[in-house]
């Protein structure tokens, strides 16, 4: 049985048309449309013209938002040695080594984002049925293995997200918080959009851009003019 929507998404409903927006007359429509009693986030959803089932049709990249995430991101750094201080400094949240890795074994999931360094992956590897389905499992390709601890706490906390094409070929990101100006977001977006240019698969052949829908998080889906957003140049944060 199909769930009911509420009368406040019918009514915001009705604001949306059903055709591709401008870049900024989306976003500002996503703001106006971010009517839930908690601060919302502003969402991308977007369907390339892929199969993640290839090899070589997986998209799984990072982005560095120039406007930031709005939020505040948690880091946890398991490392050895100096790194253990060198993390601390750095502003890692939570730092450890083995015991750590015991720790999330046993439960601990109290960080957004989790770094190792490359020495420490064969005892982390052991997390991956833990830390995979959250999407929290250190990956080179993440930007989250790494011998560059500094670098990758501070890249991370200032808005630096990971993030992959699902198995349909739909990649979920979210870009920004709604209480952002339409261009600040605009910024973030086109950011988005120029990384998943750059990361383009090798094997994706054809269309590559589908369709890009923005929403609020508790929003109507607000689609996007992909040509318009491409052909604009990006700006400096």
């Amino acid at each position: 049985m199909a769930k009911k929507e509420s009368r406040r998404m019918q009514e915001l409903r009705k604001k949306v048309e059903d055709k591709p927006y401008q870049p900024i007359e989306a976003l500002s429509l996503l703001k106006e449309t971010a009517t839930a009693k908690f601060p919302e986030a502003a969402e991308a959803h977007i369907r390339l013209g892929i199969d993640p089932k290839y090899t070589d049709q997986q998209l799984r990249t990072t982005v560095a938002l120039p406007k930031g995430t709005g939020q505040i991101v948690r880091v946890a750094v398991i490392a050895r040695g100096e790194k253990v201080t060198e993390a601390t400094n750095a502003g890692a949240d939570i730092v450890g080594s083995e015991e750590l890795i015991d720790e999330i074994q046993q439960g601990r999931m109290d960080f957004d984002r989790l770094i190792a360094t490359p020495d420490v992956m064969p005892q982390v590897a052991k997390l991956g049925r833990l830390l995979g389905p959250r999407g929290l499992m250190p990956s080179p390709k993440g930007g989250t293995v790494t011998s560059d601890i500094t670098q990758a706490i501070a890249d991370f906390k200032a808005g630096k997200l990971e993030f992959r094409a699902d198995r349909t070929g739909i990649v979920h990101v979210m870009f920004g918080k709604v209480s952002f100006s339409p261009e600040d977001l605009l910024v973030n977006l086109k950011a988005l959009q120029e990384t998943i240019d750059r990361n383009r698969p090798s094997g994706a052949k054809g269309r590559y851009w589908r369709t890009m829908f923005v929403s609020a998080t508790m929003g109507p889906s607000i689609q996007v003019d992909v040509n318009a957003l491409r052909d604009m140049k990006s700006e400096a944060a």
